[in-house]
């Protein structure tokens, strides 16, 4: 059984909320894709962080098995698991 992720996604543009941690060698990238465990967190880290534009995002589900096509379709340089929404704490991985 595989287990469901859950992504922000803008309702304006279809564009996926991404982090862009600081790269020291000055090189652009698309970013790392943010994922959540569970729909709570991902609508928590919306009202916590953007509540004056939440409502123009929306929460997604999403199949861990798709998330390899994902991040190559839109060429991200991987993924980032947000662990608590509030803080927030997020694990960077490249290769997931």
């Amino acid at each position: 059984m595989s287990q469901i992720y859950y992504l922000i996604r803008s309702r304006a543009d279809g564009r996926y909320l991404v982090a862009h941690p600081r790269v020291t060698s000055g090189t652009e990238n698309n970013g790392y894709l943010l994922m959540f465990r569970e729909d709570f967190d991902a609508l928590s880290y919306l009202n916590t962080h953007g509540a004056d534009v939440a409502d123009q995002f929306a929460v997604e589900s999403v199949a861990g098995s798709q998330i390899g096509s994902l991040l190559q379709r839109w060429s991200f340089v991987g993924v980032g698991i947000v662990q608590d929404p509030l803080l927030p704490k997020v694990e960077f991985l490249t290769n997931f």
